[in-house]
């Protein structure tokens, strides 16, 4: 028989401060992580802050003062729209009008037009927003002696043209509009399909599938297994299947459209809509899962079908943990880049989408396409456009969180 003893108290003392030291170390150790990957986040939206603000300095190669007698700021619509006419050639302003109507612009979009065609600014310098903060005596000597006569500004490449204004080849009158439209059309097709699909998938292998049953586990394997795989897969299954296989449909020729082929965002959707498939299937398994076995328990004793315990008690239940799985989901398509450059999205467009069947781009491809370029105001129209795909991320995210709230409150 084994006899027990209680610890010498020198003995429980040193026991008990082990573990508090190791306990300590612990929380030491994953305090740390907290704050290198607080650190990690701050100095990446310090340094996209940093190039999307700053000092620029530019000159006019027209100067104002010699195509209007007033101030250009001062200019009503009309004599903007007749400075343009007067200033253009007649095949210019006729194209600009056929795009667009001159008396449907605004002042705002006619004064642009006026300092991208006929002032034509020229920028020469860019600078970062810390260093003209920090810095701004240095950059206005190095101005003065590098560009005599040239302005220098601090300017917010942010702004409120910057979201409404088309691609422009010339960085100072370049916008997101086109690519944000094109970002929202893709999450729109994506969620169109993976929501429903992925929710019917993830239902029928928790409610009615057997878990014993060797189908059931190849299956639930190979789908933890794509949720892996790397989206430029993705990216090559897309275009094998809907702008090759299924041009006839995803181009809309078989809705009599003829100036378009595979090439389109209802693919480019699509591929997106299968790449977070995965996602959208396991998190709403696992919602589902959480859903308590009492529940369905009590359906099934006062009489109810195993679909009418699904539809009327266990979805609503597990309706909050599916719909921020597959928000989260969505998220990280907004920010994929590899599949929409496979599938054919365009690195420069002007028209805005109109529909399923029309040539693309997005905010992702934008500012890749921004960044590869050498000049630096193109870098500083890309940490612009960063600072748009992160509100728009967080706009999804703050989604999720409000609708998840919602319907706990409400179940």
């Amino acid at each position: 028989m084994t006899k027990y003893t209680y610890p010498e108290k020198n003995e429980l003392e040193n026991f008990v401060a082990a573990r508090y030291r190791t306990a300590w170390v612990w929380q030491t150790i994953f305090l740390s992580a907290l704050l290198i990957a607080i650190l990690s986040l701050s100095a990446l939206i310090l340094d996209v802050v940093d190039g999307a603000f700053g000092y620029v300095a530019y000159e006019f190669k027209t100067d104002p003062a010699l195509v209007s007698e007033k101030p250009l700021d001062d200019l009503n619509k009309e004599e903007l729209i007749a400075l343009l006419q007067t200033n253009l050639s007649r095949g210019a302003f006729n194209k600009l009008n056929n795009e667009t109507a001159m008396e449907k612009r605004g002042e705002g979009e006619l004064y642009n037009l006026v300092i991208e065609r006929i002032i034509q600014v020229k920028t020469l310098e860019t600078y970062p927003l810390f260093d003209s903060l920090l810095k701004k005596a240095e950059i206005e000597a190095e101005v003065a002696e590098k560009f005599p006569g040239a302005r220098l500004e601090l300017r917010s490449w942010l702004t409120p043209q910057f979201l409404t204004t088309p691609m422009s080849s010339k960085a100072e009158f370049a916008g997101v509009r086109t690519a944000l439209f094109g970002s929202m059309w893709l999450v729109g097709i994506a969620i169109s399909f993976a929501l429903p699909v992925g929710v019917g998938a993830a239902v029928y292998l928790q409610e009615y599938a057997s878990k014993k049953s060797l189908i059931f586990k190849i299956i639930q394997t190979n789908i933890n297994n794509l949720a892996g795989v790397p989206s430029i897969v993705y990216g090559m299954l897309g275009l094998a299947i809907f702008v090759r296989t299924l041009e006839a449909l995803t181009s809309g020729a078989l809705f009599g459209v003829t100036d378009s082929n595979g090439r389109t965002i209802l693919s480019a959707g699509l591929t997106m809509g299968i790449l977070v498939l995965p996602l959208v299937i396991i998190n709403a398994q696992e919602a589902i899962k959480a859903v308590p076995d009492s529940i369905r328990q009590a359906a099934y004793g006062v009489g109810a079908t195993r679909w009418q315990t699904v539809w009327s008690h266990v979805l609503p239940n597990a309706l909050p943990g599916i719909l921020t799985g597959s928000i989260l989901a969505m998220s990280r398509a907004v920010g994929e880049t590899a599949p929409l450059i496979i599938v054919g999205a365009s690195t420069f467009i002007s028209i805005d989408p109109s529909g399923p069947f029309s040539k693309f781009t997005a905010l992702p491809i934008q500012i890749y396409q921004w960044t590869s370029r050498a000049q630096g105001e193109f870098h500083a129209i890309a940490a612009a456009a960063i600072l748009v795909l992160l509100v728009l991320l967080l706009t999804l995210n703050a989604t999720a969180i409000l609708l998840r709230n919602r319907f706990q409150r409400r179940y």
